[in-house]
């Protein structure tokens, strides 16, 4: 996991900095909402924890959908990333933002959703408290080719081929590792 920041002035939060297209609740540790921030403040301020959400999308045939990022993004664009991710509206919670999310994103709807993890995620540009799912769906899948240019099934091993290149974000990475961790332990009787 990345190294906390050292100074943390969290609780400070500037609500003259939030803007009306994207505002984000900022939490405590203990994922608390202590505020709000604009987006453009979350991802430039390490110190403005904030909440998303995350699902690895597998196929019958175990492959994990990856959806790589618009170049046009504020944070690693271009990069092979998550199945799906994206961040808590207000006044939301981690379920309904997951099937909120698969909508948006894949343009399917699901139900069948299992928590996996959750876990801090700090960047030396932002701050997340991530929460992750599993899905088993095969398409077809609906997505906005302005958001998720390109979107693909890949083998397990063909990612493990590539980690550490830098053609996946650094938080997909961190999330394969989990879900290995979590597959791991769970029994399959």
């Amino acid at each position: 996991m990345n190294p906390r920041p050292k100074d943390d002035n969290s609780k400070k939060v500037d609500s003259s900095a939030v803007s009306s297209s994207e505002t984000f609740e900022i939490i405590d540790e203990e994922g608390r909402v202590i505020g709000l921030a604009s987006r453009q403040a979350c991802h430039g301020n390490p110190f403005l924890l904030h909440r998303v959400v995350h699902i690895l999308v597998l196929n019958e045939e175990g492959q994990i959908l990856l959806q790589k990022r618009a170049p046009d993004k504020d944070i690693q664009p271009n990069k092979w990333d998550t199945s799906v991710g994206g961040h808590l509206q207000l006044g939301e919670d981690y379920d309904g933002a997951a099937e909120r999310e698969l909508r948006e994103e894949l343009g399917i709807e699901t139900r069948s959703l299992l928590f996996l993890h959750e876990y801090l995620w700090r960047t030396a540009v932002e701050s997340e408290r991530v929460r992750t799912y599993l899905c088993q769906h095969d398409g077809p899948f609906h997505p906005d080719p302005r958001e998720i240019p390109e979107l693909r099934f890949w083998p397990i091993e063909k990612i493990r081929q590539h980690l550490g290149e830098g053609i996946f974000t650094p938080n997909f990475e961190e999330e394969f590792a989990r879900y290995f961790r979590w597959k791991g332990r769970k029994s399959y009787a």
